[in-house]
């Protein structure tokens, strides 16, 4: 069953491919959407199966938060809230991803059998994270990143972002594969809401199609992002986000990604399953 969640479709083939679903399970106390919510192993072990119910076809664990100006958690503490969640759903037969920036977690994971490893600084954050994603085989998503939480909204200036995004991904593309990492065990993600401006979201949304061309499939984790609050009545709650979210998700499809990663899963395979009918 894993292999088939996160197999690797070619780069724009002949019609599109649904994208895959990935559900997020935040097992943070500080996150900028759910924080509180999940942080006991029972609830969180209830609601990755809720997601799975729902329609994710992977379930993104994490334990750190990255909500802009958060501080680093002590990667003994990411592991307590983690590893037993990860390892009771993976009992359960449910595909699950490890969503951290430290290679010892993202090794300990692997060990309880999760099937990618979702680093959203794309290894730079731990020297260890390349050698721990060749070592494992597993799949990898890096995302373009400028630097921790706490300070990423002053690395927001770009020349060009669509431009300096591409080629900063095409240079982490080629540092881990000097690291070791197989190339067709690579994702790559644009870093949506990460030293990223409203301005700069929606530019790299509406060029998807270009950040493809590098050659790696794509998942976009845009979900409840504060961005999309612009659109929405300032008190509005960050749960207002998700048709937006959803909307998003089949624009994002329709551009031929590989992946999704939301917190509302029902409402993106909604959208999903609209954009899947009008397909030609």
């Amino acid at each position: 069953m894993s292999n088939e969640i996160v197999s690797l479709r070619p780069y724009r083939p002949v019609g599109l491919s649904r994208p895959r679903i990935m559900g997020v399970l935040n097992m943070t106390p500080d996150s900028f959407s759910d924080g509180g919510l999940f942080t006991q192993i029972d609830a969180a072990i209830a609601r990755g199966a809720e997601l799975v119910a729902a329609g994710a076809q992977l379930i993104d664990v994490g334990g750190e938060s990255t909500r802009p100006g958060a501080e680093r958690l002590p990667v003994e503490e990411e592991q307590r809230r983690v590893l037993p969640v990860i390892e009771a759903l993976t009992d359960r037969g449910i595909p699950v991803s490890i969503d951290t920036m430290n290679a010892s977690t993202a090794l300990a994971a692997a060990e309880r059998g999760v099937v990618l490893i979702n680093d959203v600084s794309g290894g730079l954050a731990d020297e260890g994270m390349p050698r721990v994603a060749a070592e494992t085989g597993l799949h990898f998503v890096a995302m373009h990143w400028r630097g921790p939480s706490k300070t990423m909204d002053e690395n927001s200036v770009y020349e060009n972002v669509l431009k300096d995004v591409r080629n900063e991904l095409k240079n982490r593309v080629a540092e881990l594969i000097i690291n070791g990492v197989r190339p067709d065990r690579i994702i790559l993600d644009p870093g949506i809401g990460f030293a990223k401006t409203t301005v700069h979201n929606w530019k790299l949304l509406s060029n998807l199609a270009a950040l493809e061309t590098i050659g790696y499939p794509i998942l976009i984790g845009a979900s409840r992002k504060r961005f999309l609050g612009t659109l929405l009545p300032k008190e509005a709650p960050t749960t207002d986000r998700d048709p937006a979210t959803a909307t998003i998700s089949a624009l994002a499809a329709q551009a031929g990604v590989w992946g999704i990663r939301v917190h509302d899963v029902a409402g993106t395979k909604a959208a999903l399953d609209v954009w899947e009918a009008m397909q030609p």
